[in-house]
């Protein structure tokens, strides 16, 4: 009983999370993120020039770099130094070329940001979960306080498991943050990627 009052307290806090307040899209209520959801891309908005037909074929070797242009742990630095290489192996690569070339990487990078996006709902519907089952143990734990006479064996196992479940939530709802950012981090990816070809199509 001595920590009682503490998890009722934590569980004041927790029971306002159980839904995303902060989410910015209201036409998903599960959608926990700041930034809005949205499940794809537009490569329009990222390649400002007419792509070609999605049936051209890349030049030799370069699906090999999309690939890789379009793998997280390849950092700008690496990802211009790839596309450097493309372009003094390529030298007749144009801006059609380069469209192409940005287009498969494209495709690449919105497929790893769908799955994302679709983890998140998923995780944000665990959370909203385990926040009510968090709403029903503490409704217990009231009802068992106002017993005559309270069990307090049963009280006892119930603070544990509520203080156990809290910090769960808890560590689950700040890896939140992270992982909200982790679709951002992509489009960002995206767009830099684009004007780094842009530049070398240019060039």
């Amino acid at each position: 009983m001595r920590h009682v009052l503490t998890t009722v307290l934590a569980l004041a806090m927790v029971a306002g999370l159980g839904r995303p307040a902060l989410a910015a899209d209201p036409t998903d209520p599960d959608w926990p993120c700041i930034q809005r959801k949205v499940d794809h891309l537009s490569i329009g908005v990222l390649w400002p020039h007419p792509l070609p037909a999605e049936e051209t074929a890349l030049p030799s070797g370069l699906d090999d770099v999309a690939d890789q242009l379009a793998l997280r742990r390849v950092t700008e630095e690496d990802a211009a130094r790839l596309l450097a290489e493309v372009g003094a192996q390529n030298p007749g690569l144009n801006l059609d070329g380069y469209g192409r070339l940005f287009q498969a990487t494209f495709d690449h990078i919105d497929r790893q940001r769908a799955e994302i996006i679709e983890g998140i709902s998923r995780y944000a519907r665990n959370q909203a979960g385990l926040a009510r089952e968090i709403e029903e143990m503490q409704s217990e734990m009231t009802r068992l306080k106002a017993a005559e006479p309270p069990d307090f064996d049963r009280i006892d196992a119930l603070e544990a498991e509520l203080d156990w479940r809290i910090r769960v939530f808890r560590d689950r709802d700040r890896a939140l943050t992270y992982v909200c950012e982790s679709p951002v981090l992509l489009e960002q990816r995206a767009y830099r990627l684009a004007q780094m070809m842009l530049a070398a199509a240019d060039g």
